[in-house]
C-alpha cells in the first residue's frame, strides 16, 4: 500500500487546530518509555530557556510501541511550557525514516522556520542542546549536524565507514552524519517530503545518511553545532551493530548508484563551520570485546574467504589472511589503505551484483570486525586528540584513494555497456 502521508486523521485534525507553529521539534520512538520523558522534558527547558518567543510543537512520531512509550510521553505535563505536544503513530513503512517524514510533513503543516530532531534513547541532552541545533537554522544555515564529543571506541561505522565516505565521495567534512540529532530548516524539511523515497528502504532505517547525501547534493548550507557527549545505550561492535552496520552502509552503497554525477566530479574535500560551545558531559570510557571481534573475523574468513580473494585487492587479501593466522589479538593491525580499498572493492562488488546486495554485505561485516579490532589495538593508550587525529588520516586515506575507486566505478560501467 502507497501512503500519500505519514499523518493520520486524528493526527491532522491536531495540527489543523493548532494551526501555526514557529518550531517543531520531531522526537522518533519505538520502545523508548524509560528515556523518552527526560527528552521531552529537556527540550521544553531548552525552548524556555533560548526561545521563548518562539510557538513550538513537539511531536513524538512513534512506530508503534508496545511498552508503554505512547503513555509515558503523552503523560508529560507541559502545563508550565508555552508549547504543544501530539503524540501519534505514522502511518507506512515501519522505520525511523517515516517517523521522519510525519515531522516533516507536520513542520510543512504548520509552516513552521525550524525543525529539531533529538533520538528518544538520549541520556545525555540538556536544554544547550537545543539552543546549539535551532540557533543556527534561526541564523539562515539550513542543515545542521550533530558534531559530539565521542570516546574513542565510539561510532566505529561513523569513524570506519560513515565519515570517511561523506568526505572522499561528496567532499563535506561532515564529521557525524549519521549521528541522529540535527536541526532542518523549512526549505530542506519540504524538500525532504517530496522525494519519492516513502515506499523504499530510507522509510525502514538509513534515514540519517540519506538526509545528509541529499542536503549536499541539493546545495543546502550547512554546519555542526557541538553537542558534547551523546550517552546513550553502548552497544558492541561483535555483538549489537550487525543489523545497523547492514542498514547504514547499504544505504551509503545505495546511494552511490543515484548520485553518480555528483560524486564522481566532486575533487577534494571541504571542512563545514562548527558553531556553539560543548553542551554537557564529557563521554565514558567502556571497553570492547577485542577477542569476540577477532573470532568473529576468523569464522568470516573460514565461511568467506574464498569470496574475499575474488573481490579484494591479492595485497588485501593477503592482510588478511596473515591475520587469519594471527593468535595474539593484540597483533591485529590493518593498513588504512587496506580498509579503505576494502571498502571500496565492496562497494562496486554491491552496484554490480543488485540481486544479491545484501548478501554481499553480509560477508564485509567480518572484515569490518577486524578493522574494529585494529582501532582498538591502535588507540589503545591513545587519548581523545590522538584518536581524532586517527580517524582523520583515515578519512584523508579515502579521500586519497578516490581516484582509484571512480577507475574501478567507471571499469564496472564499461562493463555493463558491452553486455547491454
Amino acid at each position: 500500500m502507497r501512503f500519500l502521508t505519514a499523518l493520520r486523521q486524528p493526527t491532522i485534525r491536531k495540527l489543523e487546530v493548532l494551526g501555526d507553529a514557529d518550531i517543531v521539534v520531531g522526537i522518533p520512538t519505538y520502545m523508548n518509555a524509560h528515556t523518552v520523558r527526560k527528552v521531552i522534558r529537556t527540550v521544553c527547558q531548552g525552548l524556555r530557556m533560548y526561545f521563548p518567543d518562539r510557538k513550538a510543537l513537539l511531536f513524538v512520531s512513534d512506530g508503534g510501541s508496545t511498552d508503554d512509550t505512547r503513555e509515558v510521553a503523552q503523560s508529560v505535563d507541559l502545563s508550565d511550557y508555552a508549547h504543544e505536544k501530539i503524540v501519534a503513530i505514522y502511518r507506512g513503512l515501519p522505520g525511523k525514516g517515516s517517523a521522519l517524514r510525519a515531522v516533516f510533513e507536520a513542520a510543512k503543516f504548520l509552516g513552521a522556520e525550524a525543525v529539531a530532531l533529538f533520538d528518544a534513547d538520549l541520556r545525555s541532552i540538556t536544554p544547550e542542546w537545543v539552543r546549539n541545533i535551532l540557533t543556527p537554522i534561526f541564523e539562515g544555515y539550513e542543515y545542521i549536524t550533530p558534531y559530539y564529543n565521542r570516546y574513542k571506541y565510539d561510532g566505529t561505522i561513523t569513524n570506519s565507514i560513515a565519515y570517511p565516505l561523506t568526505r572522499a565521495l561528496f567532499g563535506k567534512r561532515i564529521r557525524q552524519p549519521i549521528g541522529g540529532d540535527f536541526g532542518v530548516a523549512a526549505s530542506l524539511a519540504h524538500h525532504y517530503v517530496h522525494q519519492d523515497v516513502w515506499e523504499t528502504d530510507v522509510a525502514r532505517f538509513g534515514i540519517d545518511i540519506w538526509m545528509t547525501v541529499n542536503a549536499i547534493t541539493g546545495g543546502f548550507s550547512i554546519a555542526q553545532a557541538r553537542l558534547g557527549a551523546k550517552i546513550h545505550d553502548v552497544k558492541d561492535p561483535a555483538k549489537h551493530l550487525s543489523g545497523m552496520f547492514r542498514q547504514v552502509v547499504g544505504t551509503i552503497f545505495n546511494l552511490l548508484d543515484e548520485y553518480e554525477e555528483y560524486w564522481k566530479e566532486v575533487k577534494g574535500s571541504e571542512d563545514i563551520p562548527i558553531l556553539g560551545e560543548f553542551a554537557g558531559e564529557e563521554p565514558p570510557a567502556f571497553d570492547i570485546d577485542v577477542e569476540a571481534l577477532v573470532s568473529y573475523f576468523k569464522l568470516g574468513y573460514e565461511n568467506f574467504g574464498a569470496l574475499w580473494r575474488n573481490i579484494l585487492e591479492p595485497e588485501d587479501y593477503g592482510v588478511y589472511e596473515a591475520l587469519y593466522h594471527t593468535d595474539d589479538p593484540s597483533k591485529f593491525v590493518l593498513p588504512n589503505e587496506t580498509w579503505a580499498r576494502t571498502v571500496y572493492r565492496y562497494a562496486i562488488t554491491f552496484h554490480s551484483m543488485p540481486r544479491q546486495r545484501f548478501k554481499v554485505l553480509n560477508t564485509l561485516i567480518p572484515l569490518y570486525n577486524a578493522n574494529v579490532a585494529n582501532i582498538y589495538n591502535r588507540l589503545r593508550d591513545a587519548d581523545q586528540v590522538e584518536a581524532e587525529a586517527y580517524f582523520e588520516d583515515l578519512a584523508r586515506t579515502f579521500e586519497d584513494l578516490k581516484e582509484y575507486f571512480v577507475a574501478l566505478w567507471e571499469g564496472i560501467r564499461a562493463e555493463e555497456k558491452v553486455r547491454r
